[in-house]
């Protein structure tokens, strides 16, 4: 059983090893993306979700940080693909794609003089938020990254400091989850997640201009409001203040799906449980995602069960 894929072999993820030494490590000189792989029992097949999407960006963020991955976005499909195949999981899984310069050299160098590396790995992964209990979050006093410091549409390593200490300011002040905030003082997004608003029969999200990472969930979400229920969805600035007094709110990303939000700052969202919108896009999106939507199934890659049933 082969969990791992690293510089051109599969291997079991407990070989896939870096030296001490390795540049990402020190520096935060790598580029990731979460992908989510959903098991459908009754067809007994995973599903990968838009995943020629996920290499699209991933290949994208590779091209900032100065990388040249020997693979396409249709390439490393098929090695994810493959190498889920040769994993034989019969449950949902997390794919991580990590590109890393993989020079074992401890100084601040120039990224084009640095070896690049590939690792994609699987593991079992089952919900990172909590979809039915409303999650308690607040503002952080840590702003989001501007995209002349380190560009927020890329999945840069070193960015996801900003992240991990707003997460941790959240859960150390009793909260479940972090929003960030813009230097303006707009909103940006969660910790790790994107931010919708349901407002006036609509969907309100910031704009990519507000820093935030071009979600793929997002823009699942955007289109199958509008295709499904009819909603339009806003992009635009959102004051910190216009939260605390929608009806509903909640968060989207690939470990997320969609997680409601019942209170920002100590102030109820609504109801403060999750909303009848907020709800109904969560059954759309999961019906999606295990390819079970004809319409939608060309977003779904299904994985061949023939090695997986081997593991049995």
């Amino acid at each position: 059983m082969a969990d791992a894929f690293m510089n051109g072999a599969f291997l079991p993820l407990s070989e896939a090893k870096v030296g001490v030494m390795t540049h990402a490590l020190h520096y935060g000189t790598s580029i990731f993306e979460g992908i989510r792989g959903n098991w459908n029992p009754e067809e007994e097949r995973l599903f990968i979700f838009r995943v020629r999407e996920h290499y699209q960006r991933f290949l994208q963020g590779c091209k900032v940080m100065r990388m040249s991955p020997p693979y396409t976005a249709e390439e490393l499909s098929r090695i994810t693909v493959e190498l889920v195949e040769r994993s034989g999981y019969r449950q949902d899984i997390y794919i991580r794609p990590l590109a890393f310069k993989g020079t074992e050299r401890v100084a601040v160098l120039k990224l084009q003089d640095l070896e690049d590396s590939l690792v994609i790995f699987a593991i079992p992964f089952g919900a990172y938020l909590d979809m039915e209990a409303a999650l308690r979050c607040c503002t952080s006093s840590w702003r989001r990254m501007e995209d002349t410091m380190i560009p927020p549409s890329a999945k840069i390593g070193g960015l996801y400091v900003n992240s991990v200490l707003a997460k941790t300011e959240a859960t150390l002040a009793g909260f479940d989850e972090a929003i960030l905030l813009t230097q303006e003082g707009y909103v940006s997004e969660g910790a790790a997640e994107n931010i919708f608003l349901v407002m006036d029969g609509k969907l309100v999200t910031p704009s990519i201009s507000d820093n935030i990472l071009g979600g793929i969930t997002r823009s699942s979400i955007i289109q199958l409001a509008r295709n499904e229920l009819g909603l339009e969805t806003v992009e635009r600035n959102v004051r910190r203040s216009e939260i605390y007094t929608v009806g509903e709110c909640f968060l989207t990303g690939t470990a997320a799906h969609i997680t409601p939000v019942g209170h920002v700052d100590n102030y109820q969202i609504g109801s403060g449980e999750i909303g009848p919108v907020t709800r109904e896009l969560q059954r759309l999106y999961f019906d999606v995602i295990k390819g079970r939507n004809p319409k939608y199934r060309h977003w779904c890659t299904p994985v061949p069960t023939t090695v997986a049933r081997a593991h049995l």
